[in-house]
């Protein structure tokens, strides 16, 4: 009861006419900084921290939190719009939603987009008035191993899914390994793949990564192609989601928000491994597979839902542990010791009525960011229509400037060209960019987690099965390397089952006997086009 009475006070602040309307500011402000590719919502959040300055604390948190949750829809825009995500938990989204864009479902996308980010962050923020002391004990009684056996998890589901071929999402994973290795080695303190330039000591910023993979990438890839194919101008299609839509959409949205809100509580969580399990559960759980690759709607649904459930979620460590999980719990932690205000486990008690108005803002800006971005995806969707030479050097001009604002060095840029290099080729030899970026986001994570798990247990490797969580991954691990061997096995040894026959001699597994120069034999019938394949 206390809880409900605490939040009802929140809302009686947040309702005031005066935060109300430092919301609608906040929410609009991070919408149209978050629209522009590159910028993601922590980017956004950044730029925008100054303009908070003048106000009291709970003015400011309040106007806050508009700009968060409209710095993440405006990074889901881009992603889906122009194949740019401004952050790693967009990236996900930008697979099948550019797909959907492409195909003139761009208003769709969009749509289920911000349905999926209001439906999720409206429960996870419930989850996280009501449920947060709860996920925070069980977020501390995590220990490293099972810290590093979710994220092996996550690689491999990923990778395993994805592509024509393992081999090259494996290859993929690996470039992503590699790349996340740049830096100084934080045990020893030595460089690693530097090549003696003191500006790689830090590593490479995911931002940078992303931004050159995706966006860098695939404008080259459309430079090196536009002559040779016909420009075509892209359909907005049907402004509204329709009654299919609808059903393919809802329960991909509460998936998501189960997988994102305990991720995003975890104090080693945030919103990639949560968005990549999303959309290979939805992959797997599709009446229409088939159409994953090329737009389809459960793979925006999903992912979506699952990065602003996590996004509520991160604020559970931050609030109760003064723990930032990601780029933008990190910024928001600086506003919070910019005012003197130190989050931590004395929070509630020393700043209720502070943090309980940051929270109702919550759920007053998700519903702001429905009610005025819904009406206004056909109107996002008719950036498509722009010439192709326009819209790309806008992209590029937009992600170098994106680039550019991470670090504020021009060495950056040559890491954005070479990268971006790199994502052309990885398109000219069907390589799937979804692994790399993983791989990168993951990889310098799961070295912590190893060593920290070996340093726990002297180095001994049986330290990795030490808690129950991490055993029982790890037979879900071996489950997806080995299932597609058993598969390939049963199939291979079970014996042919004879089916009746139909009248035209075909029985009814598509299988018809007919006599060759070596005796009878069965060929396959596919009854659509009547193509006999042997």
């Amino acid at each position: 009861m206390d809880v409900w009475s605490s939040l009802l006070d929140g809302f009686a602040t947040a309702l005031t006419p005066m935060n109300f309307l430092y919301a609608v500011i906040g929410v609009l402000l991070g919408t149209a900084v978050g629209v522009l590719p590159g910028l993601g919502p922590a980017m956004t959040v950044a730029l925008l921290l100054p303009v908070t300055y003048a106000l009291e604390p709970t003015s400011a948190f309040i106007m806050f939190a508009g700009i968060y949750y409209g710095g993440m829809y405006g990074g889901s825009t881009t992603s889906i719009l122009l194949n740019t995500p401004g952050e790693s938990s967009s990236v996900v989204t930008a697979i099948e939603g550019n797909k959907m864009a492409k195909a003139g479902r761009a208003a769709q996308a969009l749509a289920t987009a911000a349905i999926g980010s209001f439906v999720a962050g409206t429960i996870g923020t419930a989850l996280l008035a009501v449920f947060a002391p709860v996920v925070v004990d069980f977020a501390v009684s995590l220990g490293a191993p099972s810290y590093f056996a979710i994220m092996v998890l996550a690689l491999l589901a990923v990778t395993a899914v994805l592509g024509s071929s393992r081999l090259r999402g494996f290859a993929s994973l690996g470039l992503g390994l590699a790349i996340g290795l740049v830096g100084i080695d934080s045990v020893t303190g030595q460089r690693r793949l530097t090549f003696g330039q003191p500006l790689l000591a830090d590593g490479l910023d995911i931002v940078v990564v992303a931004v050159a993979i995706f966006a860098v990438g695939e404008a080259l890839w459309v430079a090196a192609h536009l002559r040779r194919t016909p420009l075509h101008v892209i359909p907005v299609g049907r402004p509204w989601m329709g009654r299919k839509d609808w059903r393919r959409s809802w329960k991909p949205w509460l998936r998501g928000t189960a997988f994102g809100f305990p991720f995003g509580a975890l104090p080693a969580g945030g919103a990639e491994i949560p968005t990549f399990l999303s959309y290979v559960t939805e992959k797997r759980l599709s009446k229409h597979p088939e159409e994953f690759g090329k737009g389809a709607i459960e793979g925006v649904a999903g992912p979506e839902a699952a990065n602003n459930a996590a996004a509520a979620g991160t604020l559970t460590p931050m609030l109760a542990l003064g723990l930032p999980t990601n780029a933008t719990a990190a910024v928001m932690l600086a506003a919070f010791t910019t005012y003197g205000i130190q989050p931590g486990p004395q929070l509630f008690s020393s700043q209720g009525p502070l943090v309980w108005a940051l929270i109702a803002s919550l759920f007053i800006g998700n519903l702001l960011l429905l009610l005025i971005n819904l009406p206004l995806a056909p109107l996002w969707a008719k950036l498509l229509q722009l010439p192709r030479p326009y819209l790309y050097a806008g992209i590029l001009f937009f992600a170098t400037l994106g680039a550019y604002s991470v670090n504020l060095q021009a060495f950056d840029l040559a890491i954005l060209l070479v990268l971006g290099a790199l994502g052309f080729m990885m398109r000219r030899f069907g390589l799937p960019v979804l692994p790399l970026i993983l791989g990168v986001i993951l990889g310098p994570r799961i070295e912590g987690q190893l060593r920290k798990t070996l340093q726990l247990s002297a180095g001994d490797p049986a330290g990795l099965f030490s808690e129950p969580i991490a055993v029982v991954i790890y037979v879900i691990v071996a489950l997806i390397l080995v299932w597609p061997l058993l598969f390939k096995l049963v199939r291979r040894n079970r014996p042919a089952v004879a089916a009746p026959a139909q009248a035209d001699g075909t029985k009814a597994d598509g299988v018809r006997a007919v006599e060759g120069e070596h005796g009878p034999h069965e060929v396959h019938v596919h009854h659509s086009d009547n193509k006999e394949l042997p």
